[in-house]
């Protein structure tokens, strides 16, 4: 089958969509034949001429010409589902919609969009979300009776989480420290730069939005300082919302913030932390869509104290692979924290369970012969 994935995100462009993408493609089936076409140059949109999608028009209009697509993935629902659908009335061509979450909501916004967004979504051959939560917001638009061409396929992690922390759970683990074993004298030296020991420690690495749930934790750090006095909180991450975080925490010395930190060294706070803590909430429809530093959390070995809202729970299964809590309840943050931080075995295992869901339920060439296979049938 010839395919074409025709997104307006798509690597070296950074961020999740543009990363499920390219992720897909490299792990995309031999058996297919797969194009991209990208707005990375910015050739599929014009801000010069209504409506701006007319340059994706003719753009998609030659590559299906000249490389006999016979299968369109469309990566973005508006304005490219648009295109799609108007050209497939053209050519005999099927196509399917991939949704993350924003791109819905957006689709849903006014009275126009969400007509030419069900249009394009009663004609997809297939409708695949990110997240069971989105697709259960589709199926609510669009109606139950889709819900056959409706399916779910997860982000995947990618095989350098793997490889840096390895493809077992360790069973050679510290009851002192309940890290696990890697690289000795990295991780003393790290220890000993950050001045950890004697620390029991909750980490956060992402964009420094309220959305993200950063403010919550401080307030629970603040609160359990008397009951924990060794918890500190770590927070990795740049964004809009930093200095109202900063603000937050300018009383307390036991919050700590890494500024933006590369993957070398996310891995290694993921290898020191106690537990991952990220407890995303829904702020006016911006959610968490899915999570995939909840499954690089896992890949550590690391329980995770995640937010009940949008798709986390496609990531972390509530007392199985970590804790889920209700996000604007700082009491309920404070719950989990003390629960872990209590129970030695509970971590290990939710640690244990999370380690091995991730490698063997979120490979990317498990995800994408998963979502290949469906935009096949």
């Amino acid at each position: 089958m010839k395919i074409l994935l025709f997104t307006l995100e798509y690597p070296p462009f950074k961020g999740g969509i543009a990363n499920y993408y390219g992720n897909l493609v490299r792990h995309c089936p031999k058996d297919n034949e797969i194009f991209v076409l990208h707005n990375n140059e910015n050739k599929l949109l014009s801000n010069k001429i209504y409506p701006k999608w007319i340059p994706a028009f003719f753009t998609l209009y030659k590559s299906i010409k000249k490389n006999k697509i016979n299968h369109v993935i469309v990566g973005h629902i508006l304005p490219l589902g648009t295109v799609t659908f108007l050209l497939s009335k053209i050519f005999n061509f099927k196509y399917s919609i991939v949704l993350h979450g924003m791109d819905l909501e957006y689709a849903l916004k006014r009275k126009q969009k969400k007509y030419l967004a069900k249009l394009i979504l009663k004609h997809a051959q297939t409708i695949i979300s990110t997240n069971s939560y989105v697709e259960k917001k589709m199926l609510n638009f669009l109606g139950s009776k889709f819900d056959h061409k409706s399916f779910v396929v997860n982000p995947g992690v990618s095989s350098r989480n793997v490889e840096s922390f390895g493809s077992v759970p360790s069973k050679t683990a510290s009851k002192q420290d309940g890290r696990g074993t890697w690289n000795a004298g990295e991780f003393s030296n790290f220890r000993k730069k950050h001045d950890l020991e004697g620390k029991f420690i909750l980490f956060t690495v992402g964009r420094l939005v309220r959305r993200k749930g950063q403010d919550r934790v401080i307030e629970a750090v603040q609160n359990l300082r008397e009951i924990i006095p060794n918890l500190y909180y770590y927070i990795a991450g740049a964004g809009e919302d930093e200095m109202y975080l900063k603000n937050l925490a300018k009383n307390n010395s036991h919050v700590k913030f890494l500024g933006a930190i590369d993957d070398a060294e996310k891995d290694l706070w993921l290898k020191n932390c106690d537990i991952f803590i990220m407890p995303s909430r829904d702020i006016n429809g911006d959610v968490e869509g899915f999570g995939i530093v909840y499954l690089e959390a896992a890949l550590a070995g690391k329980p995770v104290i995640a937010g009940r809202s949008g798709g986390v729970s496609d990531a972390v299964v509530d007392y199985e692979t970590g804790i889920l809590v209700e996000p604007d309840n700082v009491d309920s943050i404070e719950d989990a924290i003390q629960e872990l931080y209590r129970n030695f075995d509970l971590r290990q295992e939710l640690g244990d369970n999370a380690m091995k869901r991730a490698i063997s339920s979120f490979s990317w060439k498990g995800q994408a012969g998963k979502f290949f296979e469906i935009c096949g049938n």
